[in-house]
């Protein structure tokens, strides 16, 4: 029994090893990414944004607002959605119509459900309201600068008939839940996104953002095809790679919400992501295993009995973490939490990644679904 405990540490301090390295090429990898610097367009496309809304949520009136703001030169069509006309958000959507009475804001109320996913059931509803050619959907949780239109656009303008996403920072409410969580996108995920693009082993999409044309929405189904999945923003990215086309992550970056205010809420939320995850990409989820590099160099030195090399291992991927941390909040532009909470968040995304490994359900607006393993989503 004791070999066999040695040898889980011995194997435990090399993927540690491996994190380090790992830790190192996120920090040079970032090098090359700058936020935000504006792409320019000869000529700027007219653009309907697709909100779809759900029930009201902590910072939402600042963050379709920040919609309303954008500097743009041609004609901009805003719609949201919602399929409950007593939705609490038709409240705030009605006092946005009011303050910006020279857009072109549209509410729509539409109860029709076409499958499990419900947003990608309102997000149908919307599209059949759109007015021009080019959409940019996005989730109702991200808040933008002024700039943000122009920069997608012109990045879909050079895709060559493709589509456009984005990455996106944590923004976090004051309380410690929150926090950990905008920690954890900013300082584990966002770095695994940077690394896996610039290696060509990942090619992103994300519900902060899709732009794409309406032909190209059509050639891939429409978004009848993703009602019953999950992952909607990663099968639309599949399906456009599918088809042909291409993802391009245009340079700017967005703020995402972190609404959780409790330690369940985090908990419950992080491990759908994590089964999501792991569920549409089994083999690179299990490699992911080396990015947890500070849980396993404790681990290890635990198992093989605190030795020298064990104890520097632990202290060289606290330097490498913190140094993910402090690049990323250059990159970003933005620090998502104190380095002494880094330790705290990197053992509770070990722990959720230990937990993602078995179950396959999620909880979603409080409702539990089975997850198949081709991502389609049954009621439990």
């Amino acid at each position: 029994m004791h070999q066999w405990l040695e040898f889980a540490g011995w194997a435990a301090m090399a993927a540690a090893l491996c994190g380090v390295v790992y830790a190192a090429t996120a920090v040079w990898v970032a090098n090359w990414f700058r936020a935000p610097a504006e792409k320019k367009s000869a000529a700027y496309p007219p653009v309907t944004l697709l909100k779809p809304l759900h029930l009201d949520e902590p910072l939402l009136r600042q963050n379709l607002e920040s919609f309303c703001r954008q500097d743009y030169p041609v004609p901009m069509q805003i719609v949201f959605g919602v399929q409950d006309p007593l939705d609490p958000a038709i409240r705030i959507v009605e006092a946005l119509k009011r303050d910006y009475p020279h857009l072109d804001i549209e509410l729509v109320v539409d109860t029709r459900i076409y499958g499990t996913n419900r947003k990608v059931s309102n997000l149908i509803n919307l599209v059949e309201h759109a007015k021009y050619d080019v959409l940019v959907q996005s989730d109702s949780d991200i808040a933008v600068e002024p700039d943000y239109l122009r920069t997608v656009t012109a990045s879909l303008e050079n895709s060559d008939g493709g589509a456009v996403t984005c990455l996106y920072t944590g923004t976090a409410l004051p309380n410690i839940w929150s926090r950990l969580v905008a920690m954890g996108i900013n300082y584990q995920f966002i770095p695994n996104v940077l690394v896996g693009t610039h290696a060509r082993l990942a090619t992103p999409c994300f519900g902060s953002t899709i732009a794409l044309r309406k032909e190209l929405l059509l050639r891939i189904g429409g978004m009848k095809a993703f009602s019953d999945l999950l992952a909607d923003d990663y099968e639309i990215g599949r399906a456009v790679r599918e088809s042909g086309s291409g993802m391009t992550v245009a340079p700017v970056v967005v703020a995402h919400t972190c609404a959780e205010v409790s330690a369940h809420e985090m908990l419950g939320h992080e491990l759908r992501w994590a089964r999501t995850i792991r569920l549409l990409n089994t083999r690179g989820y299990w490699g992911s295993i080396i990015t947890h590099t500070f849980p396993l160099a404790l681990l290890g030195a635990a198992l093989s009995g605190f030795p020298p090399f064990a104890m520097a291992l632990v202290a060289a991927s606290l330097v490498a973490r913190l140094a993910v941390k402090w690049r990323m909040d250059w990159v970003l532009g933005t620090s998502a939490g104190p380095a002494w909470l880094l330790p705290l968040r990197d053992l509770l995304s070990f722990a959720i990644f230990l937990g993602s490994l078995f179950g396959g359900n999620v909880r979603w607006r409080g409702t539990r679904f089975l997850v198949a393993p081709d991502g389609v989503l049954s009621h439990w």
